[in-house]
C-alpha cells in the first residue's frame, strides 16, 4: 500500500524533528510526506528543510491560512493545501500532527488492519502524554475515536466523506460520514503513539465556543450536546466548560451557522449517538 502523509505545521520547531525522524524510521517507509508550514514565525521551516536535504520522500511548502490559532478551520486548510499539491496515486493518506513520535512499526501496523479487513475506512492508534516520566494514554482517547492527530484514510474512504471539512468537528464528522457509508473505524491500543503536547494548550475563549458550534454543525440537537458537553468536560477536568460548550451552540443555532451533513446524515447520526449513550446504559 502506498502511503502519503500531509502534516500541518505553526510553530512545531521544538517537535517536529522528533515527529519527522520517528517517520523516516519507519519499518515501513511512506511514499510522500509534506509538512505544510502555516505561517510559523519559528524555525520550523528550517527544521523541516534539514529533514528534506537527507529524506527522499520528505518535502515543505508553505501557505497562509489564517492568523487566528483556532482549532478545525486553520488546520485543514493547510492539511488540503498539501493534499492539492500530492497526485493521487496514494492508497491510504494520512493527516498527522507535528508533535507526536510514533513507534517504528506504526505505518507496519496500520497497513496490516486496512489490509486485513476490506471495510476498514481509517485506522489510528492511541495518543499517550508524559506524565512524570511516564506516558499515559491521553484522556480524551476512546476506543471507537482515531484522535484527530493521527488519522489514517483508505482512499475510497476518504472519498466517500468527500474529504476533511475545514470546521472545528473535522474529526467527530469524518468518523460519522465513514460510517453512514458503511466504513468501519478501527483503533489499536498496542500503538503508543507519544504526544508531545496537549491538544489545545494554546487555544483561546472562542475556541471553547467553537466545541459547543461544531456540536450543532453535527446535528445534534439540544439534548445531545448537553450529554457530549457535559462528558468533555469532565474528561478535560474542568466541568465549567459545558457550559462554554451550551453557549457556542446556542450561538451557532441563533447565527444559523451552516450544517456540516445533511439532514439524512444528521439524522444517523443522532441514531448513532443514541444507541452508543444506550449501549452504556445496559
Amino acid at each position: 500500500m502506498k502511503f502519503y502523509i500531509v502534516i500541518p505545521a505553526h510553530n512545531e520547531a521544538d517537535f517536529i524533528g522528533q515527529t519527522l525522524k520517528s517517520l523516516s524510521e519507519q519499518t515501513l517507509k511512506p511514499d510522500k510526506l509534506v509538512v505544510v508550514d502555516d505561517q510559523s514565525s519559528d524555525n520550523t521551516a528550517e527544521v523541516v528543510k534539514t529533514f528534506s536535504a537527507k529524506v527522499p520522500f520528505i518535502s515543505l511548502v508553505s501557505t497562509t491560512s489564517s492568523e487566528a490559532h483556532l482549532p478545525g478551520s486553520k488546520v485543514i486548510n493547510a492539511f488540503n493545501h498539501g493534499l492539492e499539491l500530492l497526485d493521487s496515486n496514494y492508497d491510504i493518506i494520512c493527516k498527522f500532527d507535528a508533535d507526536l513520535i510514533f513507534p517504528l512499526n506504526y505505518l507496519e501496523s496500520i497497513q496490516r488492519h486496512f489490509e486485513e479487513d476490506p471495510k476498514i475506512g481509517m485506522a489510528g492508534g492511541f495518543c499517550h502524554l508524559e506524565d512524570n516520566g511516564i506516558w499515559k494514554l491521553e484522556n480524551l482517547t476512546g476506543k471507537d475515536h482515531i484522535r484527530g492527530a493521527l488519522k489514517a484514510y483508505r482512499k475510497a474512504c476518504f472519498k466517500n466523506i468527500g474529504g476533511l471539512k475545514p470546521s472545528m468537528g473535522w474529526d467527530t464528522v469524518d468518523e460519522l460520514l465513514a460510517q453512514y457509508h458503511g466504513w468501519k473505524i478501527h483503533t489499536d491500543p498496542t500503538l503508543v503513539v507519544k504526544h508531545l503536547r496537549p491538544t489545545g494548550f494554546t487555544y483561546s475563549k472562542a475556541a471553547k465556543w467553537k466545541q459547543g458550534e461544531a456540536f450543532y454543525k453535527l446535528r445534534y440537537g439540544y439534548f445531545i450536546t448537553a450529554i457530549a458537553s457535559a462528558k468533555l468536560a469532565m474528561k478535560k477536568g474542568d466541568p465549567k466548560l459545558a457550559l462554554d460548550y451550551l453557549q457556542g451552540f446556542r450561538r451557532a443555532k441563533a447565527s444559523k451557522m451552516p450544517f456540516l451533513v445533511d439532514k439524512k446524515e444528521g439524522a444517523f447520526i443522532r441514531r448513532l449517538r443514541y444507541k452508543k449513550m444506550l449501549s452504556k446504559i445496559f
